[in-house]
C-alpha cells in the first residue's frame, strides 16, 4: 500500500525585529545570532534529511512561518523553494509567506512573488494606531493600510490578513472598524482571532486589562456578521474565506494529514504504513528550538531534538483536536485513511459527548452549531 496521505512542508524562520508581548511562538529578536546564510544552509540540510523519510511523496503546500519570514531576502526564500522542488518535484501548489506590514518588508513583496511565493499572509492585527502600540507592533496604522495595497500591486491575489480582537481598551466599534477596513481591500481570506494571554509572554507577567467576556462575545458575533455580509465564510474557528479560497496548508493540518517541519523548533508529523498489515505508525518529530543550537546540530547531522510514536488514544484525540476546528468536520473515510483506525474506535472515544454538541455517523464527524461554540468542552471530555 502506497502512502497517499497529503504532505505539506513548514519552514520556520525564528527571528523578529522585536518580540511582541502576546507572542508565545518560538521567535527571537534579531541580533548578532541572525545569520541568514548559515540558517538557510542548515534548512537545506534539514530538508534533505526529512525527504529521506517521505517515500518520494509530492508536496501539497509550503508555508514560511515565524517569527517574521519577511526578514529574509527573496534570494534566501528562492533557494529553499528551489531545493524543495528539486527533491519533491511539485508544480502549482500553494506557497505562503508570513509578512509584516513594515516598510522594509513591503519593499520585498514583488521579489517574493517572482521567486515563487503565491500567497501572502500579512500580520496586520489592527488598523488602529493606539492598539498597534499596545500590542508592541513595529508598524503603524498607515503602514498597515499601505501593506495590503503594496501586496496587490506586487501581483498577489491570494492574500490573508491577520486581525485580533478583544484587545486592551478596545470597543466594539473599534473591532468592527478593523474588520470593515479589511473587507474593503477585497482580499480572499481573513483570520480573525481573540487575543489570549499565553504563558511565557510579557502579557502573562504584566497582564493588561482586557474587555469583559460579554463584550468580547459581542465583538466576535458582530464582526462575524460583517464578514458574512461580505461573503466571507467561516470554515474554521478563526479562519474566514471567500468561496474556494481556504488556506490549503492549514486545512492539511486540520484534516490530520502529514507535514514535515524544518527550522528551529519546527514540528512535523509523518505516517509510516506497514507493508505487512497496512497499519499506520504516526510519528511526531521536532527540532532544536534555539537558532544557533539548531544550526550547529544540523550541520553535524542531528537537527532532530525529539520524536514520539503516538498511541491509539493520542491519535484519536489529535485527530479530533484538529478536525473539529473545521466547521465541516471530517468525513469518516478521511479518518480511516489518515489514522488507519476503524469507525468503532472513533465512536468509542466520543460515546460520552452530548449529541447536542457532536454529530457522528458512518459518513462524518463534526460539531453541531452549538458544539462549535463550545469546542473546548468537547475536547475536555476526551482527555
Amino acid at each position: 500500500m502506497s502512502n497517499d496521505i497529503p504532505l505539506s512542508l513548514y519552514v520556520h524562520i525564528p527571528w523578529c525585529v522585536k518580540k511582541c508581548p502576546y507572542c508565545d511562538f518560538n521567535s527571537h529578536e534579531k541580533n548578532q545570532s541572525f545569520d541568514e546564510a548559515s540558517y538557510v544552509k542548515a534548512l537545506l540540510i534539514d530538508l534533505d534529511e526529512e525527504y529521506k523519510l517521505c517515500q518520494q511523496r509530492p508536496l501539497s503546500s509550503i508555508f514560511f512561518g515565524g517569527g517574521t519570514p519577511s526578514l529574509f531576502s527573496a534570494d534566501a526564500i528562492k533557494k529553499i523553494i528551489e531545493h524543495a522542488r528539486s527533491l519533491f518535484k511539485f508544480d502549482d501548489i500553494e506557497i505562503t509567506l508570513e509578512a509584516n506590514p513594515g516598510t522594509f518588508e513591503q519593499e520585498k513583496f514583488t521579489a517574493y512573488r517572482e521567486v515563487g511565493v503565491n500567497r501572502l499572509s500579512i500580520g496586520i492585527q489592527s488598523f488602529n494606531a493606539s492598539h498597534l502600540k499596545t500590542l508592541g507592533r513595529i508598524h503603524d496604522d498607515q503602514q498597515a493600510l499601505s501593506a495590503v495595497e503594496t501586496a496587490k500591486k506586487a501581483g498577489f491575489k491570494n492574500i490573508n490578513l491577520d486581525l485580533m480582537f478583544g484587545l486592551p481598551q478596545q470597543s466594539i466599534q473599534q473591532a468592527i472598524d478593523d474588520v470593515t477596513t479589511a473587507c474593503q481591500f477585497d482580499v480572499p481570506h481573513i483570520s480573525h482571532y481573540q487575543l489570549t494571554i499565553e504563558a511565557n509572554t510579557y502579557f502573562y507577567k504584566h497582564t493588561p486589562t482586557l474587555p469583559e467576556i460579554d463584550l468580547i462575545w459581542d465583538m466576535q458575533s458582530q464582526c462575524q456578521n460583517i464578514l458574512a455580509d461580505n461573503n466571507f465564510h467561516q470554515y474554521e474557528i478563526s479562519a474566514y474565506s471567500q468561496p474556494g479560497q481556504q488556506c490549503q496548508h492549514n486545512i492539511n493540518y486540520w484534516q490530520f494529514s502529514d507535514y514535515i517541519g524544518i527550522g528551529a523548533g519546527a514540528h512535523g508529523k509523518l505516517s509510516n504504513i506497514n507493508s505487512s498489515d497496512n497499519s499506520i505508525n504516526i510519528i511526531r518529530r521536532w527540532k532544536h528550538r534555539q537558532p544557533q543550537q539548531y544550526i550547529d546540530k544540523t550541520n553535524n547531522g542531528n537537527s532532530l531534538s525529539g520524536n514520539q510514536t503516538l498511541n491509539q488514544q493520542d491519535i484519536v484525540f489529535e485527530f479530533l483536536l484538529n478536525a473539529l476546528r473545521l466547521k465541516s468536520g471530517s468525513d469518516i473515510q478521511n479518518f480511516k485513511k489518515n489514522t488507519g483506525l476503524e469507525l468503532s474506535t472513533l465512536m468509542n472515544a466520543v460515546k460520552n459527548i452530548d449529541t447536542e454538541l457532536l454529530s457522528i455517523d458512518e459518513k462524518s464527524v463534526r460539531t453541531t452549531d452549538k458544539g462549535f461554540l463550545f469546542l473546548n468542552t468537547i475536547l475536555e471530555e476526551l482527555v
